[in-house]
């Protein structure tokens, strides 16, 4: 029986100590991949300014919870990264070549990054 390739991707959040996980998904191929986590950053992007959940929530919809950014920083290089074809031909290219895809922005004000990652695998793999 011949595995059909399976590629995970997550959303995180950190202080420097602490990592958090906002929301994954396993997929079928890269490009789903790519797309899950184009749509996360715009959302992130988008709802900029929107309090963070107080419990843990996992959206019916698959996406992950709202960040409260405070600073315009993040959310411009999120939606950047999202619409840019540069920086999504490096990230497919680096699923293609069995890398991991990642991208990280700060928000220096408040010490926290935010990483969107996608690799081939499962979570476990990661």
């Amino acid at each position: 029986m011949t595995r059909v390739p399976v590629y995970a991707a997550e959303v995180t959040l950190s202080d420097g100590q602490r990592s958090a996980s906002l929301g994954g998904v396993v997929v079928r191929n890269r490009r789903l991949v790519l797309l899950w986590l184009r749509r996360q950053a715009l959302r992130l992007a988008n709802g900029h300014g929107l309090l963070l959940a107080p419990e843990p929530v996992t959206p019916p919809t698959g996406d992950v919870r709202p960040v409260r950014f405070h600073g315009s920083d993040a959310p411009e290089e999120l939606r950047h990264w999202a619409t840019d074809g540069a920086h999504q031909d490096h990230a497919i290219r680096a699923l293609e070549a069995g890398f991991p895809a990642l991208f990280t922005v700060l928000d220096p004000a408040v010490g926290l990054s935010l990483t969107l990652a996608g690799w081939r695998g499962h979570p476990a793999d990661h």
